[in-house]
């Protein structure tokens, strides 16, 4: 998949092919792509039944009496591919399901989908929905990719992570929906430029925690970054976007150079193998970039520029900041992988987290004051809308309604 531009040019978000492994490439993504340019549609299951009967009938031997032919119950009709493709990680919702989503604004918009606002009217509650067209899926070869980021999120259950509410399909479209939270930490972090040390400590155990949780479940996130931490009503994070992770069981080797630039681990920006060391890189950057309002490394165009920009230039750690914290950047920023800091007990024991305790539940007693005095409250300037059917009326409102 090409360069990804990610919130108007901040950013830049990268997949290159596997060079082991890869992407799925199969023959059914060629047979789907032509199937789209030359007929522009999907055959029902009922064409699909048809056919075979007719397929029957051209192969019986002469003279034979021809079977009466018993109707199947509509549960044991062959599912139309462009429907079973996407099982069973995303099942089919009825219509009258459908109906009850409002929308409400817009979260965010990428190359990968879209992400609303909607009221479930039923539940009277409001969620943020993924919604990512089928097409764009099989054209950019990204199925296993989509229902791995659902099949994780499935898996895990913390509380600094942003929990899988549903998921399903419709005609076109696949759907991720999950709580709904009002601020991320990139826009937080825009508005306020350097965070307090306490909170940066907060933070950083709270992350500590989630990845490592991750890592012992065989997960790499691998776009750990300010954009994927949200952050709910007492300020406290909930990491988020499953899209580039992957099961990695421990010991194992990635080569898929994938990620945002400024947040990728010289190991992944060079191709591989790295592992999930490359998620505590991210880390240190991120930390960084909140002690001191600006990343260790600027943006280069793409990932070679980049990574020759980061061998030739290391980060330099301000002296205004205090020992034990720069002790810390220095310990996650290590160009060498085997000696970054990756395991819990290293970080209980550190100097920074001097008297925090790594126990959810008692940080998540502690408010980060300045993050709630600081979320947006605003209402979104899109109107809202109530569709008959959420999944077909969608495209054109996704098209004449959200700006690019």
């Amino acid at each position: 998949m090409g360069a990804v531009s990610c919130r108007q040019g901040q950013h830049t978000q990268v997949t290159a092919p596997h060079k082991q492994g890869g992407n799925i490439q199969g023959p059914w993504v060629r047979g789907w792509k032509s199937l789209w340019s030359d007929m522009g549609t999907i055959r029902s299951g009922l064409e699909e039944l048809w056919q075979l009967q007719e397929h029957q009938c051209l192969h019986q031997k002469p003279l034979e009496a021809t079977p009466l032919l018993v109707e199947k119950p509509l549960s044991e009709w062959p599912v139309p591919q462009f429907i079973s493709l996407f099982l069973p990680e995303f099942p089919m919702r009825p219509i009258r399901g459908q109906q009850q989503l409002k929308i409400l604004g817009l979260v965010a918009k990428g190359s990968f989908g879209t992400v609303l606002k909607v009221l479930d009217c039923a539940q009277k509650a409001v969620f943020a929905v993924k919604v990512v067209p089928k097409i764009k899926v099989l054209q950019r070869d990204t199925l296993r990719q989509c229902k791995e980021e659902v099949s994780i999120q499935r898996q895990i259950n913390h509380p600094f992570v942003h929990s899988l509410g549903d998921s399903w399909q419709g005609k076109r479209h696949l759907f991720i929906m999950c709580s709904y939270c009002s601020t991320d930490l990139y826009s937080l972090w825009s508005a306020v430029g350097c965070f307090p040390e306490s909170s940066i400590r907060l933070f950083a155990a709270e992350l500590v925690l989630v990845l490592c949780y991750l890592h012992d479940l065989g997960i790499i996130h691998r776009d750990v970054k300010m954009e994927n931490i949200l952050l709910d009503e007492r300020g406290h994070l909930k990491l988020t976007d499953f899209g580039l992770s992957r099961h990695l069981p421990q010991g194992t080797q990635a080569y898929t150079i994938c990620g945002t630039l400024q947040y990728m681990a010289p190991e992944v920006l060079s191709g591989g193998p790295y592992n999930h060391a490359a998620d505590w890189w991210s880390l240190g950057v991120l930390l960084f970039s909140l002690a001191t309002g600006k990343f260790p490394v600027a943006a280069e165009r793409d990932h070679v520029a980049m990574l020759a920009r980061m061998t030739h230039c290391d980060s330099e750690i301000p002296a205004s900041l205090n020992q034990e914290l720069s002790l810390l950047l220095h310990e996650l920023l290590c160009q060498n992988p085997l000696h970054r800091l990756r395991y819990l007990h290293q970080f209980q024991v550190h100097s920074f987290f001097r008297g925090v305790t790594f126990d959810p539940e008692l940080l998540q007693k502690q408010p980060v004051d300045f993050v709630m005095e600081t979320q947006d409250t605003q209402p979104s300037p899109l109107e809202s809308k109530l569709f008959k059917d959420f999944d077909c009326d969608l495209e054109s409102f996704l098209v004449h309604s959200i700006p690019a």
